[in-house]
This record gives structure tokens, sequence and C-alpha cells, in this order.
């Protein structure tokens, strides 16, 4: 458990003492939950209740389904269960899914420590002002140069959007790649402590408009294509559609991930998938959220790990 994340778990068990979110949040609002919801000194109660309330609600629905309702009504977030104490929540909850409330506890500690995963490695859905509408990746692992060509549509969802930050979505060193911008307008690096892209379009973005530009990458050679497509998306993305083309490997297992929560202390569980009779898989998910895991592994490799994806 990382520094950031312990000190997450504390501050949210503190917040849902009492009336939870509803209570005198300032006094029992830590710095690294403030951070995660965007809370600064300037924002007065009612603006840093409003920002908390909606990170929270944002997170909560990332969280899997049986853990949903009980970290709600532990944090006063259900409008049912807006009782003056966490006992009384923790006991409504327990009478409406038909459990002991020490399970609910149980499920509670459980759901604010993968809150905590959450809040330390997602962004809120508003950063940036713009999210994914489709991201299309090709990988062709049949020649000696692998290829992987990416093509993003994007949303735009505030005014005068003017650079777009994106990472690829399999790990490999700038050096080892060659990255060609096919269309869509200026590509830039970004900083050496934060891997990945800029791009810069030809002219600013307003709110509603669609953008479109692809990518492609040209890899040295095999030896540095390590064997995953793992990504974790930054900002919500509605369709994330991935081919993998191996050579004529029938025999192949691939281990594909849907929306797997990262975990620092645990390698994320997968489900195993064979190739089709062409050396091909294809997979298409849906609705992703921000901070999960999603993509495809066919062998063992450190840096296919769910952090390293991120």
């Amino acid at each position: 458990m990382t520094s950031t994340h312990a000190k997450l778990v504390h501050e949210l068990k503190k917040l849902r003492k009492g009336r939870g979110v509803h209570g005198r949040i300032t006094d029992r609002l830590g710095p690294e939950l403030a951070a995660a919801c965007r809370i600064t000194r300037a924002d007065g109660p009612s603006a840093a209740k409003q920002k908390l309330v909606t990170r929270l609600t944002e997170l909560i629905e990332q969280l899997p389904e049986d853990l949903q309702l009980p970290a709600r009504a532990a944090f006063g977030l259900a409008s049912e269960a807006r009782h003056a104490l966490y006992q009384e929540r923790v006991n409504w909850v327990a009478a409406a899914i038909d459990r002991d409330s020490r399970t609910v506890r149980r499920r509670v500690d459980e759901a604010v420590d993968q809150l905590a995963e959450l809040a330390a490695t997602t962004t809120p859905r508003d950063a940036g002002g713009w999210h994914t509408a489709e991201l299309s990746v090709a990988v062709t692992l049949d020649q000696g140069q692998p290829e992987v060509l990416e093509r993003y549509q994007v949303v735009v969802d505030q005014d005068g959007v003017d650079q777009l930050e994106f990472a690829p979505v399999f790990p490999v060193h700038r050096r080892d790649v060659d990255v060609h911008l096919l269309y869509g307008g200026t590509l830039q690096d970004r900083s050496a402590s934060r891997p990945g892209f800029t791009l810069v379009p030809a002219e600013p973005l307003v709110r509603g408009e669609t953008h479109d530009f692809a990518v492609r990458y040209r890899l040295l050679n095999r030896d540095v294509m390590h064997p995953c497509v793992l990504h974790v998306p930054e900002r919500p993305c509605e369709v994330f559609d991935l081919r993998v083309r191996f050579e004529h490997d029938r025999r192949r297992f691939v281990r594909t991930y849907d929306g797997v929560l990262q975990r620092s202390d645990a390698e994320p569980a997968g489900v195993q998938q064979a190739v089709d009779r062409a050396g091909e898989i294809h997979l298409r998910f849906r609705r992703l959220l921000p901070g999960l895991l999603y993509g495809a592994r066919w062998g063992a490799s450190a840096a296919c790990s769910a952090r390293r994806a991120s």
C-alpha cells in the first residue's frame, strides 16, 4: 500500500463519520482527498462540498455493484439513508440487502480501499475538457517490425480546447519506436517525467465538436514490443476497439481485461481467450471508466503490469 493510498483510506474513513458529506466537511477533509477532488483554498464550503460529492459519486460508480450501495450510504450520498450516525446508515443498508451489519461494515471497508485506489490513479471526468468517443487500435505482430495504429475520435466538452494529451496503449521506450501522426493536427512529445504526447489541433476546438486523429507507431524490432496492449484511460471512453494479429499461431491464448481495478499488491485477474484461425483476436470494450484496466496480454512481462500500463 502506497503512502498516498494509505492516507486516502484514513481520510475517507474519517469523512464517513457522523453525517458523512452532510457534516462540516471543512473540519474533516484531509489534504489528499481535497487534492483528489481538486478542492482549493479559494473554494468556499458550498463549492468544496459540491466538488466532494461529485467526485465521490463518480468514483463510487466505478465500484463493483455489491459495494456501491454500502459506499453511498456510508458517506450519506443515499437520499434514503441520511441518518445522523454512520452506524445508523450501516444498519439501514443491512436491512435493505438482508445482511447483518458486520457484513455491511466489511463491504464499506472494501469500498473505501478501492475508492482510495481510484482517487489516487484517476482524474475527474471533466479534466482537460474532452473525452474519447472511440479509440481503435490495430497491432500487427507478423512482421519483422511490429506496428501499432491508434485512431482516436474525441468529443469536446468545453470551448477553447487547444491540446489533447494522450499516451500509447502499449509500453515502449521512446527511443525504440518511430512515431508518425497520420492526420489531425501537430504532435508534440510530453516531458520525460510524464511519457506520452500532446496533439495540437489546427484550430482551438469548441464544445460539442468531434475531432479525429491517428498515430502510427513502428517499433525497431520484435524484441522491443512487450507482449501486451493495456489501456488505463485517464478520462471516460465510450468504445475501445482492439485488434491484434499474431503469426498464425492458432494455439495461442490471450488474457483479456475488461474493466479490472488496478491494485498495487496483486496482479489483476483476466479471462483467457483463444485467437481465431487467422491468428487474430478482436476485442471491443464499451463504457470504459477512468482508472480501470482494459486490453490484452499474451505473455509474461514486468513491463505489462497494470502500473506500467497507466
